[in-house]
């Protein structure tokens, strides 16, 4: 092959490197989707550096270390991707290309009787490259379809393709027919250790992140049992001094209206009177957590000017613990209330809460108004927030709460109406 034609061929193949990692981090550390801005960069660095070292002639060392540089720094700055763990997956992913580049050209060579295929200089070389890079870019698209695959899925999806690829390695030097330096074959095999050992490290650290994030959320849905409780102990003692007091009201009321001073006897009234409408507007589902829970949230969109209606049917006696349905039910009225503030008519703002028991399941839907259609990143709807703080975890929080009764979270959304719905199975408890 000619100098340029070669050229072109590793500018192209740099290019689709590029693009498979870029794909590679979005989908293994959850970051923004590609945008164009960033590709357009990564695949002008790519190129440079694919053109320079075509130049130079540069050991594939230098090719390696460059280009993961390069494609690290573009994630950082166009997908918010941590350095250290997309630097992590950048090394490796350039030594997994490498490898398996040299895995399709040693067997296409076994396969036809020709050590050209290890040349990437040659035609055949070149066919063995594009080859390889066909099935990658067939298994992104195939993740590209399938965004669900659990982190178990993706851990064993994984762990087949390197082992498949230790296999291969060692089963080459088995073989005959082509003529492979035993310092080659040596140092891959030595290399598809250590891409299992990665692979396996990577699942760890995803594992330990996971628990980070679930101790997280029990933090949270601890402090927020803690302070509900504390709130509803108050409103209670309230109540309960009042219920106390009772004869001493009603002999204080007969002492003024005896004496006709039925404007003094209104007043009294008056006083009295907040503490039991608090009472009379609870909303009862046999928690007290959560009765306080949406009896706040109904007297914070009075504040707001939301219409908030709530339709209740829940059991008694259940496994569901009030934390969980704290963590759900709150995050998913704070976002319903966050949206529904933002729509500029007041007449049109309105959040509906629903709490339905069917069969051995409760169904929790949550229906608000909202003013722009909501952001989705990785199928995943996003605050309007600008903030990240604690309400990124919203969702997350809902989610894991739910997952803990064989439930989910779904969201979808209308022209003018965005519902999230929340299903958990329980099952009754006997009261002793």
């Amino acid at each position: 092959m000619t100098e340029l034609s070669l050229l072109l061929f590793n500018i192209v193949a740099g290019g689709v490197r590029v693009i498979i990692y870029l794909f590679l981090v979005f989908r293994l550390l959850s970051t923004k989707k590609p945008g164009k801005n960033g590709i357009i960069v990564s695949l002008i660095g790519a190129a440079v550096i694919s053109a320079v070292l075509s130049v130079t002639n540069l050991p594939d060392a230098y090719h390696i270390l460059l280009e993961s540089i390069w494609i690290v720094l573009c994630v950082h700055l166009f997908q918010d991707a941590v350095v250290r763990i997309s630097l992590f997956i950048g090394i490796f992913y350039e030594i997994a290309i490498s490898f398996l580049q040299f895995l399709v050209a040693a067997w296409l060579g076994v396969l036809f009787h020709s050590t050209t295929f290890l040349s990437s200089s040659t035609a055949h070389g070149q066919l063995a490259v594009w080859l390889l890079y066909l099935l990658l870019v067939a298994v992104s698209l195939y993740l590209w379809k399938h965004p669900n695959l659990t982190r178990k899925e993706s851990f064993r999806f994984a762990s087949i393709i390197v082992v498949a690829c230790f296999i291969a390695v060692v089963t080459l030097s088995q073989q005959t027919i082509l003529p492979i330096p035993d310092d080659t074959l040596y140092m891959w095999t030595i290399l598809s250790v250590v891409l299992m050992m990665f692979v396996l490290v990577f699942n760890m650290n995803r594992q330990y992140e996971v628990e980070k994030e679930l101790a997280r959320l029990k933090s949270e849905q601890a402090e927020l049992l803690e302070r509900e409780y504390r709130t509803l102990s108050h409103a209670y003692e309230i109540n309960a001094k009042l219920f106390h007091d009772f004869h001493n009201h009603i002999g204080v009321l007969r002492q003024l209206l005896s004496h006709k001073k039925l404007q003094d006897a209104i007043q009294y009234l008056d006083e009295l009177q907040t503490p039991v409408l608090e009472m009379t507007n609870t909303i009862w589902t046999g928690d007290e957590t959560i009765d306080y829970l949406i009896n706040s949230k109904a007297q914070a969109a009075e504040s707001c000017a939301v219409q908030f209606q709530i339709q209740v049917e829940f059991p008694r006696h259940t496994n569901l613990k009030s934390a969980d349905l704290c963590a759900i039910i709150g995050n998913l009225l704070d976002n319903a209330f966050e949206a529904a503030r933002q729509v500029p008519e007041k007449e049109k703002r309105f959040v509906h809460l629903t709490i339905r028991r069917i069969h051995q399941m409760i169904i929790i839907k949550v229906e608000n108004s909202f003013s722009s259609i909501p952001i989705q990143e990785d199928g995943i709807f996003q605050s309007s927030k600008e903030e990240n703080g604690l309400h990124g975890w919203g969702l997350k929080s809902a989610q894991a709460a739910t997952e803990k009764y064989d439930g989910t979270v779904q969201t979808s959304y209308t022209h003018n109406t965005f519902r999230a719905v929340a299903t958990l199975s329980y099952h009754g408890v006997s009261i002793d």
